[in-house]
Protein backbone atom coordinates (compact mmCIF):
# COMPACT_ATOMS: atom_id res chain seq x y z
CA UNK A 1 0.00 0.00 0.00
CA UNK A 2 1.10 3.46 -0.44
CA UNK A 3 1.30 5.56 1.76
CA UNK A 4 2.19 9.58 2.62
CA UNK A 5 1.77 11.62 5.96
CA UNK A 6 3.35 14.05 7.56
CA UNK A 7 2.92 14.67 11.62
CA UNK A 8 4.77 16.46 14.41
CA UNK A 9 6.30 16.18 17.68
CA UNK A 10 6.64 18.39 20.59
CA UNK A 11 7.95 17.45 23.51
CA UNK A 12 8.18 18.04 27.16
CA UNK A 13 6.25 20.67 27.18
CA UNK A 14 5.94 21.32 30.98
CA UNK A 15 3.17 23.72 30.20
CA UNK A 16 2.77 26.02 33.28
CA UNK A 17 -0.11 28.29 34.00
CA UNK A 18 1.14 31.90 35.06
CA UNK A 19 -0.33 31.68 38.75
CA UNK A 20 1.27 28.08 38.83
CA UNK A 21 4.77 28.17 38.35
CA UNK A 22 7.46 26.97 40.78
CA UNK A 23 10.70 28.92 40.85
CA UNK A 24 12.72 26.00 41.80
CA UNK A 25 16.60 27.38 41.73
CA UNK A 26 17.75 24.55 40.07
CA UNK A 27 15.98 23.91 37.09
CA UNK A 28 17.53 23.29 34.03
CA UNK A 29 13.79 24.34 31.48
CA UNK A 30 12.30 27.67 31.21
CA UNK A 31 8.03 26.94 32.47
CA UNK A 32 8.15 30.85 32.14
CA UNK A 33 7.71 30.32 28.09
CA UNK A 34 5.50 27.17 28.38
CA UNK A 35 2.74 28.27 26.34
CA UNK A 36 3.91 31.13 24.66
CA UNK A 37 6.29 28.67 22.58
CA UNK A 38 3.47 25.87 22.65
CA UNK A 39 1.45 28.45 20.46
CA UNK A 40 3.79 29.44 18.11
CA UNK A 41 4.22 25.73 17.58
CA UNK A 42 0.52 25.17 17.05
CA UNK A 43 0.62 28.35 14.73
CA UNK A 44 3.82 27.16 12.65
CA UNK A 45 1.89 23.70 12.13
CA UNK A 46 -1.76 25.45 10.90
CA UNK A 47 0.07 26.00 8.00
CA UNK A 48 1.90 22.56 7.35
CA UNK A 49 -1.40 20.71 6.97
CA UNK A 50 -0.11 17.85 8.89
CA UNK A 51 -2.26 14.98 9.77
CA UNK A 52 -1.25 14.41 12.89
CA UNK A 53 0.93 15.98 16.47
CA UNK A 54 2.55 13.49 19.02
CA UNK A 55 3.52 14.42 22.42
CA UNK A 56 5.44 12.35 24.39
CA UNK A 57 4.82 13.13 27.83
CA UNK A 58 5.87 15.74 30.73
CA UNK A 59 2.87 17.73 29.24
CA UNK A 60 2.84 19.86 32.64
CA UNK A 61 5.19 21.59 34.86
CA UNK A 62 4.34 18.97 37.47
CA UNK A 63 0.52 17.30 36.91
CA UNK A 64 -1.31 20.64 38.05
CA UNK A 65 -5.10 20.10 37.33
CA UNK A 66 -5.39 23.61 36.00
CA UNK A 67 -2.36 22.99 33.62
CA UNK A 68 -3.94 19.83 32.34
CA UNK A 69 -7.35 21.24 32.22
CA UNK A 70 -5.63 24.17 30.61
CA UNK A 71 -3.51 21.80 27.46
CA UNK A 72 -6.46 19.30 27.00
CA UNK A 73 -8.98 21.96 26.17
CA UNK A 74 -6.55 23.62 23.74
CA UNK A 75 -5.76 20.26 22.32
CA UNK A 76 -9.19 19.21 21.79
CA UNK A 77 -9.58 22.84 19.65
CA UNK A 78 -6.68 21.99 16.94
CA UNK A 79 -7.49 21.50 13.59
CA UNK A 80 -6.16 17.97 13.40
CA UNK A 81 -5.40 15.26 15.79
CA UNK A 82 -2.94 15.12 18.92
CA UNK A 83 -1.97 12.25 20.93
CA UNK A 84 -0.41 12.25 24.45
CA UNK A 85 1.20 9.51 26.78
CA UNK A 86 2.13 10.60 30.17
CA UNK A 87 5.90 11.44 31.52
CA UNK A 88 6.75 11.60 34.95
CA UNK A 89 5.76 15.56 35.81
CA UNK A 90 2.36 14.45 34.44
CA UNK A 91 1.83 12.10 37.30
CA UNK A 92 3.65 12.97 40.13
CA UNK A 93 1.54 10.69 42.70
CA UNK A 94 -0.25 7.41 42.52
CA UNK A 95 -3.18 9.16 44.26
CA UNK A 96 -3.74 12.31 43.34
CA UNK A 97 -3.95 15.07 46.25
CA UNK A 98 -5.07 18.62 46.21
CA UNK A 99 -4.06 20.87 43.09
CA UNK A 100 -2.05 17.51 41.49
CA UNK A 101 -3.38 14.80 39.77
CA UNK A 102 -2.76 10.62 40.45
CA UNK A 103 -1.97 8.78 37.45
CA UNK A 104 -5.19 6.88 36.97
CA UNK A 105 -6.60 9.98 36.25
CA UNK A 106 -4.54 10.93 33.02
CA UNK A 107 -6.75 9.08 30.83
CA UNK A 108 -9.75 11.44 32.27
CA UNK A 109 -7.95 14.68 31.04
CA UNK A 110 -7.27 13.24 27.58
CA UNK A 111 -10.28 11.04 26.19
CA UNK A 112 -9.90 13.10 22.64
CA UNK A 113 -6.00 12.52 22.78
CA UNK A 114 -6.02 8.66 22.15
CA UNK A 115 -7.84 8.01 25.80
CA UNK A 116 -11.08 6.83 24.61
CA UNK A 117 -11.23 4.14 27.21
CA UNK A 118 -10.56 6.56 30.33
CA UNK A 119 -9.38 4.06 33.08
CA UNK A 120 -6.66 2.29 30.66
CA UNK A 121 -3.47 4.32 30.75
CA UNK A 122 -2.16 2.84 27.29
CA UNK A 123 -3.96 2.50 23.89
CA UNK A 124 -4.09 1.83 20.23
CA UNK A 125 -6.20 3.72 17.28
CA UNK A 126 -6.01 3.90 14.05
CA UNK A 127 -4.19 7.12 12.69
CA UNK A 128 -5.56 6.42 8.32
CA UNK A 129 -5.99 3.25 6.73
CA UNK A 130 -2.75 0.99 7.13
CA UNK A 131 -1.10 3.29 10.24
CA UNK A 132 -1.51 2.51 13.95
CA UNK A 133 -0.13 4.75 17.05
CA UNK A 134 0.07 2.45 20.68
CA UNK A 135 0.68 4.95 23.26
CA UNK A 136 2.37 3.18 26.24
CA UNK A 137 2.38 3.63 29.76
CA UNK A 138 5.82 4.01 31.31
CA UNK A 139 5.12 5.84 34.96
CA UNK A 140 5.12 3.57 38.22
CA UNK A 141 5.56 3.46 41.93
CA UNK A 142 7.22 1.52 44.08
CA UNK A 143 6.04 0.40 47.22
CA UNK A 144 7.65 3.01 49.05
CA UNK A 145 5.54 5.37 46.11
CA UNK A 146 8.81 6.53 43.97
CA UNK A 147 8.28 6.70 40.66
CA UNK A 148 9.58 4.42 38.26
CA UNK A 149 9.91 4.01 34.59
CA UNK A 150 8.76 0.86 34.04
CA UNK A 151 6.21 -1.10 31.56
CA UNK A 152 4.06 -3.73 33.75
CA UNK A 153 3.27 -7.62 32.62
CA UNK A 154 -0.17 -6.74 31.92
CA UNK A 155 0.80 -4.05 29.83
CA UNK A 156 3.43 -5.99 27.76
CA UNK A 157 0.70 -8.87 27.26
CA UNK A 158 -1.48 -6.36 25.95
CA UNK A 159 0.95 -5.03 23.47
CA UNK A 160 1.81 -8.39 21.77
CA UNK A 161 -1.91 -8.82 21.22
CA UNK A 162 -2.35 -5.83 19.70
CA UNK A 163 0.92 -6.38 17.76
CA UNK A 164 0.13 -9.98 16.74
CA UNK A 165 -3.31 -8.26 15.27
CA UNK A 166 -1.42 -5.10 13.34
CA UNK A 167 1.14 -7.34 10.97
CA UNK A 168 -0.16 -5.52 7.92
CA UNK A 169 0.00 -2.15 9.51
CA UNK A 170 3.02 0.45 9.97
CA UNK A 171 3.01 0.70 13.39
CA UNK A 172 4.26 4.28 15.95
CA UNK A 173 4.89 3.58 19.23
CA UNK A 174 4.96 6.68 21.81
CA UNK A 175 6.34 6.13 25.07
CA UNK A 176 7.49 8.76 27.48
CA UNK A 177 10.71 7.14 29.29
CA UNK A 178 13.67 6.16 26.46
CA UNK A 179 14.27 2.76 25.29
CA UNK A 180 17.21 2.54 23.68
CA UNK A 181 20.71 4.61 25.17
CA UNK A 182 20.86 7.63 23.72
CA UNK A 183 24.70 8.70 26.03
CA UNK A 184 27.25 6.57 26.81
CA UNK A 185 26.32 4.36 30.05
CA UNK A 186 23.16 5.72 30.26
CA UNK A 187 21.29 2.73 31.62
CA UNK A 188 23.31 2.62 34.13
CA UNK A 189 25.24 5.50 35.04
CA UNK A 190 23.62 6.77 38.61
CA UNK A 191 22.40 10.52 36.55
CA UNK A 192 21.76 8.85 33.17
CA UNK A 193 19.15 5.51 33.67
CA UNK A 194 16.33 7.43 35.27
CA UNK A 195 15.44 8.93 31.53
CA UNK A 196 15.76 5.42 30.62
CA UNK A 197 12.64 2.84 30.92
CA UNK A 198 14.20 -0.15 33.47
CA UNK A 199 12.96 -2.82 31.50
CA UNK A 200 13.76 -1.56 28.38
CA UNK A 201 15.12 -5.40 26.60
CA UNK A 202 12.26 -6.63 27.51
CA UNK A 203 9.94 -3.70 25.74
CA UNK A 204 12.59 -4.01 22.59
CA UNK A 205 12.33 -7.47 22.19
CA UNK A 206 8.77 -7.28 22.16
CA UNK A 207 8.33 -4.12 19.09
CA UNK A 208 11.50 -6.40 17.01
CA UNK A 209 9.14 -9.24 17.45
CA UNK A 210 6.09 -6.71 16.45
CA UNK A 211 8.09 -5.14 13.84
CA UNK A 212 8.07 -2.21 15.55
CA UNK A 213 10.72 0.18 13.80
CA UNK A 214 9.95 3.46 14.87
CA UNK A 215 9.66 5.11 18.47
CA UNK A 216 9.34 8.29 19.62
CA UNK A 217 10.05 9.24 23.54
CA UNK A 218 10.68 12.38 25.28
CA UNK A 219 12.24 13.23 29.13
CA UNK A 220 16.01 13.41 28.47
CA UNK A 221 15.48 17.04 26.56
CA UNK A 222 18.52 16.45 24.36
CA UNK A 223 17.53 15.95 20.50
CA UNK A 224 18.81 12.28 19.82
CA UNK A 225 18.62 9.25 17.41
CA UNK A 226 19.19 5.82 18.67
CA UNK A 227 19.07 2.78 16.31
CA UNK A 228 18.67 -1.19 18.37
CA UNK A 229 18.88 -3.86 15.74
CA UNK A 230 15.82 -2.71 13.80
CA UNK A 231 14.31 -0.23 16.00
CA UNK A 232 14.57 3.31 16.33
CA UNK A 233 14.13 5.37 19.46
CA UNK A 234 13.68 9.31 18.09
CA UNK A 235 13.89 11.28 21.52
CA UNK A 236 12.76 14.89 21.21
CA UNK A 237 14.25 17.75 23.46
CA UNK A 238 11.93 19.96 25.47
CA UNK A 239 10.66 22.94 24.21
CA UNK A 240 10.64 25.07 27.11
CA UNK A 241 14.93 23.94 27.29
CA UNK A 242 17.59 24.69 25.29
CA UNK A 243 17.26 24.36 22.40
CA UNK A 244 13.31 24.66 22.37
CA UNK A 245 13.13 22.07 19.77
CA UNK A 246 10.02 20.14 17.80
CA UNK A 247 10.09 18.05 15.21
CA UNK A 248 8.10 18.06 11.61
CA UNK A 249 8.53 14.11 9.80
CA UNK A 250 7.43 12.91 6.91
CA UNK A 251 6.49 9.47 6.12
CA UNK A 252 6.47 8.11 2.43
CA UNK A 253 6.19 4.14 0.97
CA UNK A 254 6.00 3.68 -2.59
CA UNK A 255 4.29 1.07 -4.77
CA UNK A 256 7.38 -0.90 -4.19
CA UNK A 257 6.92 -0.84 -0.25
CA UNK A 258 10.27 0.96 -0.21
CA UNK A 259 9.56 2.85 3.29
CA UNK A 260 11.38 6.30 4.40
CA UNK A 261 11.02 8.93 7.50
CA UNK A 262 12.07 12.10 7.03
CA UNK A 263 13.02 14.11 9.81
CA UNK A 264 13.48 17.78 10.13
CA UNK A 265 13.96 19.82 13.13
CA UNK A 266 12.71 23.42 14.41
CA UNK A 267 13.37 25.79 17.05
CA UNK A 268 11.73 28.70 18.96
CA UNK A 269 14.12 31.74 18.83
CA UNK A 270 11.62 34.37 20.49
CA UNK A 271 8.66 34.44 22.52
CA UNK A 272 7.35 38.20 24.38
CA UNK A 273 10.15 38.86 27.28
CA UNK A 274 12.61 36.55 25.85
CA UNK A 275 13.52 38.22 22.43
CA UNK A 276 16.56 36.03 21.70
CA UNK A 277 14.99 32.93 23.61
CA UNK A 278 17.92 30.29 22.93
CA UNK A 279 21.12 33.08 24.07
CA UNK A 280 19.16 33.65 27.12
CA UNK A 281 18.14 29.45 28.00
CA UNK A 282 21.72 28.79 27.18
CA UNK A 283 23.23 30.24 29.63
CA UNK A 284 20.62 29.56 32.18
CA UNK A 285 21.49 25.89 31.64
CA UNK A 286 25.15 26.72 32.08
CA UNK A 287 24.65 29.06 35.13
CA UNK A 288 23.14 25.51 36.50
CA UNK A 289 25.53 23.31 35.30
CA UNK A 290 28.45 23.38 38.02
CA UNK A 291 26.49 21.34 40.60
CA UNK A 292 25.63 18.55 37.52
CA UNK A 293 29.07 18.46 36.30
CA UNK A 294 30.68 18.21 39.62
CA UNK A 295 28.19 14.79 40.04
CA UNK A 296 29.23 13.25 36.54
CA UNK A 297 33.03 13.66 37.16
CA UNK A 298 33.32 12.40 40.55
CA UNK A 299 30.78 9.56 39.95
CA UNK A 300 31.76 6.39 37.37
CA UNK A 301 33.11 5.57 35.44
CA UNK A 302 35.87 8.59 36.17
CA UNK A 303 35.95 8.49 39.91
CA UNK A 304 37.76 12.15 40.05
CA UNK A 305 38.57 13.93 43.60
CA UNK A 306 36.28 17.20 44.21
CA UNK A 307 39.39 18.96 43.80
CA UNK A 308 40.15 17.46 40.82
CA UNK A 309 36.38 17.55 39.66
CA UNK A 310 36.25 21.38 40.38
CA UNK A 311 39.31 22.00 38.42
CA UNK A 312 37.44 20.92 35.30
CA UNK A 313 34.00 21.53 35.83
CA UNK A 314 33.87 25.71 34.62
CA UNK A 315 35.37 24.43 30.73
CA UNK A 316 31.69 21.89 30.69
CA UNK A 317 29.53 24.99 31.24
CA UNK A 318 27.81 24.35 27.89
CA UNK A 319 28.32 20.72 27.65
CA UNK A 320 24.76 19.80 28.57
CA UNK A 321 23.43 22.40 26.00
CA UNK A 322 25.45 20.60 23.38
CA UNK A 323 24.27 17.62 23.96
CA UNK A 324 20.62 18.96 24.08
CA UNK A 325 21.17 20.83 20.69
CA UNK A 326 22.06 17.32 19.02
CA UNK A 327 24.87 16.52 16.56
CA UNK A 328 27.54 17.64 18.97
CA UNK A 329 31.07 17.47 18.78
CA UNK A 330 33.38 17.52 21.62
CA UNK A 331 37.54 18.65 22.27
CA UNK A 332 38.43 18.97 25.23
CA UNK A 333 42.57 18.61 24.68
CA UNK A 334 43.42 20.00 27.91
CA UNK A 335 41.74 17.12 30.29
CA UNK A 336 43.19 14.47 31.14
CA UNK A 337 43.35 11.33 28.54
CA UNK A 338 40.93 9.82 30.13
CA UNK A 339 38.42 12.30 30.98
CA UNK A 340 39.19 13.60 27.91
CA UNK A 341 38.36 10.28 26.09
CA UNK A 342 35.20 10.21 28.27
CA UNK A 343 33.73 13.15 27.28
CA UNK A 344 34.52 13.22 23.77
CA UNK A 345 32.65 9.80 23.42
CA UNK A 346 29.36 11.78 24.33
CA UNK A 347 29.61 13.78 20.58
CA UNK A 348 27.78 12.58 17.40
CA UNK A 349 29.71 10.11 15.39
CA UNK A 350 26.87 11.26 12.33
CA UNK A 351 24.61 14.34 11.89
CA UNK A 352 21.54 12.46 12.25
CA UNK A 353 20.35 14.27 15.49
CA UNK A 354 17.62 16.91 13.64
CA UNK A 355 17.62 15.91 10.29
CA UNK A 356 18.00 12.81 8.16
CA UNK A 357 16.39 10.63 6.34
CA UNK A 358 15.91 6.65 7.92
CA UNK A 359 15.08 4.46 5.42
CA UNK A 360 13.19 1.50 7.53
CA UNK A 361 12.85 -2.17 6.32
CA UNK A 362 10.02 -2.90 3.48
CA UNK A 363 6.44 -3.65 4.09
Amino acid sequence: MVLNFRFAIASDLHIALPDTIWDHPKRFHLVEVSIAALEQVFEHLERLDIDFLLLPGDLTQHGERDNHAWLSDRLKNLPYPAYVVPGNHDVPLAVGEGSLIGLSEFPEYYPHCGYQDRSCLYYTCELRSGVRLIGLNSNGFDEQGNQIGYVDEKQLDWLRDVLAKSTDELVLVMIHHNIIEHLPGQSTNPLGRRYMLSNAPQLLEVLERGGVQLVFTGHLHVQDIAKWRGVYDITTGSLVSYPHPYRILNFSRDDQGQQRLEIESHRIVSVPGFPDLPSISREWMGDRSFPFMMRLLMGPPLGLSQLEAEELAPSLRYFWADIAGGDARFDFPEFPPLVRQYFEGFGASEAIDNRTILRLSQM
